[in-house]
This record gives C-alpha cells, sequence and structure tokens, in this order.
C-alpha cells in the first residue's frame, strides 16, 4: 500500500509532466508552478530534503515571475 508520501512524490511527478502538454505558455507555467509547490510539500514530508525543497522553490519563483511581472511590461 502507498503511504502519503509516496502519492504526493507521485501526484507531483504526475502534475510536473502534465505541465508540458499545453501548448499555451500561460497554463505551461501555471500547472509547473502547482507541480513545484506539491514537490516542495514532498520534500519536506520527506525529512527536509534541502535539494528537492531549494531547487523547486526556485522554479516556483521563475515562474511566478513570468506570469505576473514580465508578462506586464
Amino acid at each position: 500500500m502507498l503511504e502519503i508520501v509516496d502519492i504526493v512524490g507521485y501526484s507531483a511527478t504526475l502534475l510536473l509532466v502534465v505541465s508540458f502538454l499545453p501548448r499555451q505558455m500561460t497554463k505551461v507555467r501555471i500547472l509547473n508552478f502547482f507541480a513545484c509547490i506539491i514537490f516542495i510539500i514532498y520534500g519536506v514530508m520527506l525529512g527536509l530534503k534541502w535539494p528537492i525543497i531549494i531547487s523547486n522553490a526556485v522554479i516556483a519563483v521563475i515562474q511566478l515571475y513570468h506570469l505576473f511581472i514580465k508578462e506586464k511590461r
């Protein structure tokens, strides 16, 4: 039986893969942002796995930048 941490990890992976399917970049960025958030939660649930947490936090910030700041310019 899968444990909750495994379900979170698989969910993050699935959403990450799905995030690359849309043709519109805005949809890609939104889905990828949520995948990053789930990966951050996964990294915390694994006992603060910093490489997972930091890399996904950086990517999430980049996605937010492109969604809200860069598009307004």
